[in-house]
């Protein structure tokens, strides 16, 4: 299955990806996970062995809704989804780097890049299943852990929008200087991940190239549950 993985993430149209990445601050990859293995990943929410913590949105205004980070060694799946879309994702974020100034670079693996993470405290996985049920929803958020953050993360739809449940799209909001703000709904079929910014992306204005800063949340649920894998690649604290 970890191999099967792998060729599927390197199987995805990344040129087009990266377009989309660098136009919109997002990208829809196309079928990524069967349904069989949506199913399977989701069931492991009940699992409390898989995972270090448990998150009730309620309880800290996030939203209506939980999470769970799964715990080191990852399963299987995850780090090879992790390992393979970073991989693919690395030179992307370099670039972004390099057009914004930043002065910072990422290595080609996954592997130093945790490395780094490690070294400045950030330790603790950050891969994560949530899980939405009527009435949940997700507040506009940027998933940052610590002073190290790689640019990109994805999230992989496990659920069927087709049958079980309604509403609970995707959303990115992008903040643009001197202008009002640009959402973007994103209607993701089961199996699918939309890879997007963490924080900010580089974005060509009339005076240059700006940073468009996004946050990220999922609308209302109006029947049924929700489950989806997010894949966060810098650690945490």
């Amino acid at each position: 299955m970890a191999q099967s993985l792998r060729r599927a993430v390197s199987d995805l149209a990344w040129p087009s990806i990266a377009d989309d990445l660098s136009a919109y601050g997002h990208a829809v990859t196309g079928p990524l996970l069967d349904p069989a293995t949506c199913r399977r990943i989701a069931a492991w929410y009940g699992d409390d062995k898989r995972f270090r913590s448990r998150v009730v949105m309620e309880r800290h205004a996030f939203g209506k809704g939980e999470y769970k980070y799964f715990a080191y060694p990852l399963p299987a799946e995850v780090e090879s989804l992790r390992e393979t879309l970073y991989a693919a994702l690395a030179p992307i974020a370099n670039a972004w780097a390099a057009t914004l100034k930043t002065g910072l670079s990422y290595p080609e693996t996954l592997a130093e890049y945790s490395r780094r993470c490690h070294r400045v405290g950030q330790t603790k996985p950050t891969p994560l299943l949530l899980r939405y049920e009527e009435a949940g929803y997700n507040c506009l958020h940027q998933d940052l852990y610590g002073d190290l953050m790689f640019p990109l993360q994805a999230t992989i739809l496990l659920s069927d929008p087709e049958t079980d449940f309604d509403g609970g799209e995707f959303v990115l909001v992008e903040q643009r200087p001197r202008q009002q703000s640009r959402a973007e709904v994103v209607r993701l079929r089961q199996g699918e991940a939309v890879i997007f910014a963490v924080r900010e992306r580089p974005r060509q204005g009339a005076r240059g190239v700006h940073r468009a800063v996004l946050r990220h949340g999922v609308s209302r649920i109006w029947r049924g549950q929700r489950f989806a894998l997010g894949i966060i690649f810098h650690d945490a604290r």
